[in-house]
């Protein structure tokens, strides 16, 4: 099995900064898809983290409406973030389903949350730009690689083309704060004792 590593930077953007990076990439880039996404982020099995010490980093999302649930292993974070990603796609319609199967694991806690992205291939990095809705906008940069030997190249990479764009680059101390005022400000609490089953087919149609 091939190993999939991301490896990733972030920032914020404004909305005259989302539109403009959406036309440049659509004149001289390529647009790939939409993203949609629901999503209930689980703390670290191990430290109870969601944000700082998430090493372990578990969620179930839909994207345009196909379900997923997703491990991600390894430090999230603004600097030097790489990550391997497991991942078992469902069927569409299928997200209360796996709500359900983890809360049987154990999973009964967490943050959900709806993302409106956009992305794109510019200069073989992957760009998706993230709407969080009546909140913030932020951009992704992401090069997939195979061996972690490759990821600090892909990072190079990224910070330069990132800084030719005049985009600012999350180091950890802001990363971490914008997740934390995204929980705050944005994010749903999630408690499946208050759940009830159907809720995100019912609110979403997924």
């Amino acid at each position: 099995m091939n190993k999939k590593i991301e490896v990733e930077l972030r920032g914020p953007i404004t909305k005259e900064q989302f539109d403009r990076l959406e036309s440049l990439f659509e004149k001289d880039g390529k647009f790939i898809d939409h993203k949609d996404r629901v999503l209930i982020c689980y703390p670290d099995p191990d430290t109870g983290s969601f944000v700082e010490e998430c090493f372990t980093d578990i969620r179930v999302r839909t994207t345009n409406g196909t379900p997923e649930m997703i491990i991600k292993l390894g430090k999230w974070g603004g600097d030097n973030e790489n990550r391997r990603e497991l991942s078992l796609m469902g069927k569409p319609g299928e997200f209360d389903k796996m709500v359900v199967m983890m809360a049987a694991l154990g999973h009964k806690k967490g943050v959900w949350a709806v993302r409106k992205g956009k992305v794109f291939d510019y200069k073989e990095v992957e760009f998706s730009l993230v709407e969080v809705p009546d909140h913030s906008y932020y951009y992704e940069a992401e090069i997939m690689v195979e061996e972690v030997s490759k990821a600090k190249a892909a990072r190079v990479k990224m910070e330069k083309l990132c800084k030719e764009l005049n985009l600012e680059v999350f180091d950890d101390d802001g990363f971490y704060g914008y997740i934390n005022r995204l929980n705050k400000e944005s994010n749903k609490e999630f408690l499946f004792e208050k759940y009830s089953e159907g809720f995100f087919k019912k609110e979403f149609g997924i």
